[in-house]
Order: C-alpha cells, then structure tokens, then sequence
C-alpha cells in the first residue's frame, strides 16, 4: 500500500512537470534516459504517453533487453487484463501502476542487483494500433567495502637495479568497478619507465560485483625513507562519485653510509688508567649487510652491537681509533675516526730516597715528583699537617722536633688520582732525655712506683736504670718510637731511694734522677663492729656448755652414767667468773680430773 502511495505522488509530480501537449494524430512516450539506483533497493521507472484526441483504451507492454540484444516482455496490460510475465528474472520483483487517466504508468522493481544494470523499454498502443515506445535504462551502484593496504615488511635496499614492490591496495565488492590511485605523500605517483609502475588486476565475484587491486613497484632512493604511501578509492553511487582512503605505511629503505662517526660512550669526562671504556661507532647509512670494524695502532677489533669495550685501560690505549664500515653488497669501505685520551698518574718519587741522617744543626732540600699526563699540585705532610705546598721540602738548623716521616701527596684535578712517597729524616746527635714531671716525688711504703724516661738521640740510645749505690735495675719495658726510646723501670718503694735514668750512644751520654719519699702507712683501728662479733661467739660458747653440763647432771642423778668399776659421781662445783669446771671421781683414784672450759685436764690440786 505504501508502495503504490508512494508510486501515485511520483506519477502526480511527473505530470505537473511535463508541458501541455498539444492536438496530436499519434501516440507519444516519454522516458527519462537513465534511472539511478543502489543495489538492494526499489528502483521505479516511469513512462508517460499521450493518445490521440478521442481515443481509448490502450495497451502498455514492458519489456527489457538482453545481453545478446533479445527483447523479453515482463509486463502486460489492456483495458480489461494485467498480466506479469512468468519465468523472467523479474517475474516476482516488478509491480506496475498507473491508468489512460493519468497518461502514465511506472514500474517498480525491487531488490535491485547488478544483474538487473539493462535497458527497459514501455510500449504503448492504441485501439487503433498506433503506437510508441520509450527507453530507460537502469543504473545500479553498490559502495564497495572499506579498501586494505599491505606493505611489504622486508624494506628495500637503494642498490636494487629493478623496481621493487612496495604494496598492495585492495578493495572488494563494488560496483560499477572501482577505481584505486596510489600516492605519494599527498601526491598521485606517476609511472615512469624503469622507475615506477603500478599493476592493477580486476576480478568480478559471483555476486556480480567487483574486487579491484593495485601493486605498486618502485627503484626506491635514500630521500624515500620518510615517504608515506596510501591508496585513494574513487566509486559511482547514485548521483555522483563516493572516495575513501587506506592508512598511509611507510616503507624502510636501506642504504649505505657516507659517513662515519666514532665516540666514546662511557664514562663520560676525564678518563683514567683502569677504567673500562666503551666505544661507539655509527654511521648515517642503515644497510643490514653493513660491517663495522675498530681499527687502532694497525690492530684490528670486531665491533659488537657497533660497539668497541676496553677493559683495564692504560696510557698505551690512548690514541686514534678508526671504524670502518663496509657494505658486503659493494664492498665499498667509509671510514671514521675518533680519539681516546687515558689520564694517568705515576707513583710519586721522592729524593733522596727512603732515610736521609742529618747532624744537628744540618740542611736538607728533598723533592717529590709524579709522572703525569695532567697538571699536579704537590704537598709534603707531617703527622697531618701540612709543612710544604710545593715539590720541595727544605729544612734548616735541624733538631730532634725535625726528626719522622715525611709524606709527600701529590694529586691531580680528577677525584681520587692520588699519589703518594715518604721520606723518613733521622737527626744524628747525643742522648737528649725528656724533662719529667716525676722526677720527685712522694708514694706509701711497700708500693710499687713505674718509672719512665723518655730519650731522645740517634743512634737510638741505650738506657740503664741505677740506683744512687750504683746498683742497676731491670727494665720492665723499653719501646723505640722515632728519634728516640721510652724505657720503664718498676720499684717497690721501702724507704726514700733515688733512681738514675742514664741513656747514652757513640756520641755522647745524658742522665736523670728520680727521687722518692717513701712516708709511713698509718695503724688501722679495729672497728666496734668486730668487737661485738667477739663478744657474742664467747657468750654462745658459754651457753652450750652449760647446757651440756645440765645434760650429764641429770643423767647421773638418774643413773644411767657407769663407770668401769662402780658408780661415778659428777659434781658440779663452781669456779672463777670466766671458768666452768666439772669433776669427775673415781674410787680407785685420789685424784679428781677437772674439766675446763678450754677442755684441757687440771688436777683438784690446783681448785
């Protein structure tokens, strides 16, 4: 219904835009020439006619052409019959509409296919058999898909004789067939002999649409390699033209270098003996079959990942180093350069060498110099601190205080490069020995005092500890230190006694005397405390004894003590304040044994 609707409003607009026709003796048929249609959609194909005045009833035929030229009817109607033809391509997809009233009819065809691309021709008749007829043909287009692109991943080399392929556009199922131009940043490529050419191929799918590609070949140049290549598709559509377009690629053109660069990679800055140093060669060519070789003294090195590493290096590694690069496929060698400069520094070496003796009172210029391939600054230390900020030591007027080890530092502006020598400086002369702050003094009898003498000389002195009667004492311990020797004596101090420290060498003798006060140990009291211990263990001692007495009153009383011969008496008498006695009788004796607390026996001769 909405089809027929739709074919009346067409019919109406049709005739209002067609000129009045004036009195004619014969039919007439308008067509438009062609009509537009996407695939798969309704195309409507509209044939106006004119009568002659007073005439009815007609008959309207619609036909199409074949391939080979054949005409096929489709479509039948008289004044009393509509007829579709049976067993045609359109049988089941055509509908025809319109009266004599209106002077037109038109026929519409749906699902439209490529197939259906012919010419459709609307005969008219009249009653009287004069007629006329009109053509239109039907243009159908269908939007092809989205087109493809595909590089070739392998790049290319500048070196190839013959033009090399770079691609292959691609897009399917359009129709009428499709066109595909290749650029070239923005730029459609132009085929040139030996250069460029494109190669298109063409295929028709058994939908009836076509799939359309295009190669690209090329002699590609060193200035292509930042080139971007795309494909343009141009197809019809209803009215017009549609264009899409692929994704630009870029291609990898490989060619030689023409030149060379050498550098060092690491460190960075001032390089120095030892370190390990790596060096990086590049050129500005990118060709796979490129070789890269170090080359130094007329030694040559095999680079790995472009790349020289030197381990442990000394100044010998220092110089020019040269990288070549050669391309296998020529054989053509471009070669570049670089320098390496190894920093180094010397041990230093200081003169005189190792001990200088001087005499009291003597001179002496040393040096200290280190070899090295940067500016030095020198300086001579003594137990830390700094006694000269040149190469040169010089000493004047000698004495003991100049004698020790001298250390000579030399060092160059790169952090830790140092250097080092010593010279030790021994000051010939007599034994000198230290004043002491104890050499008097005051220490308890029966102590023990440590005596020490502190010598200075060289030759390093001996030393002899006596006393002031000329007997000598044994050193506890002697220690030697520069320009000089600690010596210590232990004494038990019993009274005042007087020590000699005497030290002396070839050249002469020195001598001190410790003198010692020995004062008296005070009487120590004997504390309250101690007293009262006493006390107590004397009146325990008491109490237990008589205790014990009780105890052996009470058994004899009961009888159970016997004695050997007969019963025993046990008689307690009292003694002294401090003494407890018991005595014991005996028949067969006379006389009595007494007990003392002490337990020693005495006689009653003595109570």
């Amino acid at each position: 219904m909405a089809a027929r609707t739709a074919v009346s409003l067409l019919l109406l607009g049709l005739l209002a835009l067609v000129p009045t026709w004036g009195v004619t003796a014969n039919v007439e048929v308008n067509m438009e020439d062609r009509v537009e249609v996407s695939k798969g959609e309704t195309a409507a194909i509209t044939c106006m006619f004119k009568l002659p005045v007073d005439v009815s009833g007609v008959i309207v035929e619609w036909l199409y052409v074949k391939k080979n030229g054949e005409r096929q009817k489709i479509f039948y109607q008289d004044p009393s019959t509509k007829v579709v033809a049976p067993g045609t391509r359109f049988t089941d997809r055509i509908s025809v509409n319109g009266t004599e009233a209106t002077g037109a009819t038109v026929m519409t065809v749906s699902h439209v296919q490529p197939d259906d691309q012919v010419e459709f021709i609307c005969s008219i008749t009249d009653r009287v058999e004069r007629s006329a007829e009109g053509l239109t043909k039907l243009k159908v287009f269908a939007k092809p898909d989205h087109p493809t692109i595909d590089g070739v991943k392998t790049g290319f080399s500048i070196n190839e004789d013959s033009p090399s392929k770079i691609g292959t556009c691609e897009v399917k199922n359009g129709f009428p067939k499709p066109n595909i131009t290749w650029y070239r940043n923005k730029t459609p490529v132009r085929p040139a002999p030996d250069v460029l050419k494109v190669v298109p191929s063409t295929t028709l799918e058994s939908s009836g649409l076509f799939s359309v590609s295009s190669e690209l070949f090329m002699k590609v140049v060193k200035e292509d390699k930042d080139d971007l290549f795309y494909c343009e598709i141009n197809y019809f559509v209803p009215g017009g033209l549609g264009m899409t377009e692929t994704v630009p690629i870029n291609i990898t053109v490989y060619y030689p270098s023409t030149a060379v660069k050498v550098w060092v990679e690491s460190p960075k800055g001032i390089i120095r003996e030892g370190d390990s140093v790596e060096l990086q060669c590049q050129g500005n060519g990118n060709m796979p079959s490129s070789i890269l070789t170090f080359r130094h003294k007329g030694r040559e090195y095999a680079s790995e990942n472009d790349a020289l590493v030197l381990h442990n290096v000394t100044r010998q590694s220092s110089g020019v180093y040269e990288c070549i690069s050669m391309d296998t496929d020529t054989f053509e060698e471009i070669l570049g350069n670089g320098v390496l400069v190894v920093n180094y520094l010397d041990a230093a070496v200081v003169l005189p060498e190792d001990t200088v003796v001087l005499d009291q009172g003597g001179e002496l210029t040393a040096t200290c110099n280190a070899l090295s391939s940067l500016q030095t600054q020198t300086a001579w230390m003594k137990y830390g601190e700094k006694v000269s900020s040149n190469h040169s030591l010089i000493l004047e007027n000698v004495t003991y205080d100049s004698a020790g080890t001298y250390l000579c530092v030399v060092n160059v502006e790169i952090e830790g490069m140092e250097t080092t020598g010593t010279l030790d400086v021994k000051v010939q002369g007599p034994p000198q020995i230290m004043k002491s702050d104890h050499a008097e003094m005051e220490e308890s009898a029966e102590t023990t005092v440590d005596l020490r003498c502190s010598v200075r000389g060289f030759p390093t002195p001996s030393v002899i500890w006596t006393t002031a009667d000329g007997k000598i004492l044994k050193t506890t311990s002697e220690m030697e230190s520069e320009g000089g020797v600690l010596s210590v004596v232990s004494i038990k101090v019993t009274s005042d006694i007087t020590a000699f420290c005497n030290a002396s060498n070839h050249l002469g003798t020195d001598s001190l005397a410790f003198n010692i006060k020995a004062t008296k140990i005070p009487a120590k009291k004997i504390k309250k405390e101690g007293t009262g211990v006493i006390i107590a263990v004397v009146i325990i001692g008491i109490l237990l004894l008589a205790v014990l007495g009780s105890v052996l009153y009470f058994l004899y009383k009961k009888g159970k003590i016997c004695g050997r011969s007969g019963k025993q008496d046990l008689t307690k008498e009292k003694s002294g304040k401090d003494n407890i006695v018991v005595e014991m009788k005996n028949d067969n004796t006379e006389e009595a044994v007494l007990l003392g607390v002490n337990g020693e026996k005495q006689t009653s001769r003595n109570q």
